[in-house]
């Protein structure tokens, strides 16, 4: 027996899109509210992006906007598996995704570019909140959140916290709190154009390469202990920093001081910490946030 869940969206291509079949276009994934659920999908255009389209609006996106099922919210590996599809199916530039939703949708793309924050460009999310202890993983994502002061449906302390988190660990994440803005702030937000340019001017993270020398590879060389007694072996060979947990053995390589990653366009990095001069410890930071100790 085979379960097939269905997610209906809307589809705007860009103006010159069949023009140049060379051509790859950013994509601009929209996420509504929890009043536009259900299955009639010309509700997904009451707000956002979708109504602006309606209305005529020509923007340089190929723009999706899903419709969540009935009663049941965003789920975000079926988003994930939309995202492939439409990868496949139209002309995206895949460097050039950005996520944006409100209300729900808010939520929805807090949660959705922290479970895969690789997919993502950019991120807006607009009145929404998520889990600040996943924050963690927007380290290299761009983000610019938005608010009304005045919300009494979602409170605004649910994105600050989101903001708040995430600062730590990406001090350039931008807020704007609309002073007078109750629930409806996506109209101010999604009707400015410089969140649009803004979005365009990033492209998706990669690691790039950093020359270091032998003595300060030869600092990290040692043996570490994670939090559940599982043991990581750092050595050098021919230069180069590798990393073997058990049998295994991975290159490391250096995106700046004390930075290491495996693959650039992997949210996978190792972030060695000092006291005193001498390393102590890294932590990696993947799909989980694991702290190891140097023991020798």
């Amino acid at each position: 027996m085979k379960f097939v869940q269905e997610l209906h969206y809307l589809l705007a291509l860009p103006e010159g899109y069949d023009a140049d079949t060379s051509r790859r276009w950013p994509l601009l994934i929209f996420l509504h509210g929890s009043g536009e659920s259900g299955t009639d999908l010309s509700k997904v255009k009451i707000h956002g992006p979708p109504k602006l389209v309606e209305e005529g609006k020509k923007f340089p996106f190929i723009v999706v906007s899903p419709q969540a099922p009935p009663q049941m919210g965003w789920q975000e590996e079926i988003l994930y598996q939309l995202i492939q599809d439409i990868k496949r199916t139209q002309r995206v530039d895949k460097s050039r995704v950005y996520l944006t939703g409100l209300s729900m949708g808010g939520y929805g793309t807090w949660e959705l570019a922290m479970k895969h924050p690789e997919e993502f460009a950019a991120i807006a999310p607009v009145c929404g909140g998520g889990d600040t202890s996943t924050a963690w993983k927007l380290r290299n994502l761009p983000v610019w959140n938005f608010h009304g002061a005045k919300d009494d449906v979602v409170f605004p302390i649910q994105s600050t916290n989101m903001v708040n988190a995430a600062r730590r660990y990406n001090p350039a994440v931008k807020y704007t709190l609309y002073p007078e803005a109750n629930h409806n702030s996506w109209d101010l937000t999604y009707d400015n154009d410089s969140l649009y340019t803004w979005m365009l001017a990033h492209k998706k993270f990669t690691y790039t390469e950093a020359p270091i020398s032998a003595t300060a590879l030869k600092s990290y060389v040692g043996i570490y202990v994670g939090p559940d007694k599982d043991t990581v072996r750092l050595s050098m060979e021919n230069g180069q920093l590798m990393a073997s947990p058990g049998n295994e053995k991975f290159a490391l390589k250096a995106a700046g001081n004390d930075l290491f990653f495996f693959q650039p366009d992997e949210p996978l990095d190792v972030r060695f910490m000092r006291t005193k001069g001498r390393v102590t410890s890294f932590l990696f930071m993947g799909r989980e946030k694991r702290l190891f100790r140097k023991v020798k």
